[in-house]
């Protein structure tokens, strides 16, 4: 089955390639519109070590902005299912928090953290840290009464009920979070970048739509778009092992 699924996505992928291809050629649609896919990985090639310097810059970004995130989420989660007192005070403030869209707070953070790699890693905690603790959160919430009943008749304190029971019941909800968080964390960092950087892909996409080099913009954004989909797999990998070793 996981071979078909490989096989379906590459035949998508291709169709997607073909398709716009043929957009291209039948509209005759000038280079600096919309290059065909050839032309993009021209570019890729030719300015492969320029595409590479920066996709590391960003690839930290994401990398630091995914730990912090999660570690973030994960803490929060933890305090909000054992405590009633933080779900009363926290809950409401986080959702809140949601209500401001954080693209908006890229500026502030630019402003208050410099330009530097500290307000991407920032913008991607942001974007991450919700999603986790969201869903991590309902995974500890909804562990089954028999496993609670069970360990309580046991003997066991609140906890260890939450350390030996709700938490490994919940690793399936937090790695649901995390493949989230695999997706939105390149947004956050790119956004970052694009409101003040001068190393990462986003920095580099808009120098190159600055100078009308559109296929080297097309370049970049094909190697952000791989980065984010192979940080999925990787999670979704951790996910799969978090599941079985639950």
């Amino acid at each position: 089955m996981s071979l078909r699924l490989s096989l379906l996505g590459l035949l998508g992928v291709f169709l997607l390639v073909a398709l716009w291809q043929a957009v291209v050629s039948l509209a005759d649609l000038p280079r600096f519109i919309l290059p065909g896919p050839l032309l993009v990985l021209e570019a890729l090639w030719v300015n492969r070590e320029l595409i590479a310097g920066h996709s590391l810059v960003t690839l930290a970004e994401v990398l630091m902005g995914m730990v912090l995130g999660a570690a973030l989420g994960f803490a929060t989660a933890v305090s909000l299912a054992y405590s009633p007192t933080a779900r009363n005070l926290v809950r409401p403030v986080l959702v809140f928090s949601q209500a401001v869209p954080v693209f908006a707070l890229a500026p502030i953070l630019t402003l208050w953290l410099g330009y530097g790699l500290l307000s991407k890693v920032a913008m991607a905690v942001l974007i991450i840290y919700f999603p986790v603790t969201s869903s991590f959160f309902d995974g500890l919430m909804r562990t089954p009464r028999g496993f609670l009943d069970l360990a309580g008749t046991m003997g066991a304190s609140r906890g260890r009920q939450l350390l030996l029971v709700r938490i490994p019941s919940a690793m399936p909800s937090l790695a649901s979070g995390l493949r989230l968080g695999a997706v939105y964390a390149p947004i956050g960092a790119v956004i970052g970048e694009w409101v003040g950087a001068s190393k990462g892909l986003g920095y580099l996409m808009l120098l190159a739509n600055g100078r009308v080099k559109i296929d080297l913009m097309f370049a970049a954004l094909l190697v952000l778009g791989l980065m984010a989909v192979l940080l999925y797999v990787m999670v979704d990998r951790l996910g799969h092992w978090m599941r079985h070793d639950a």
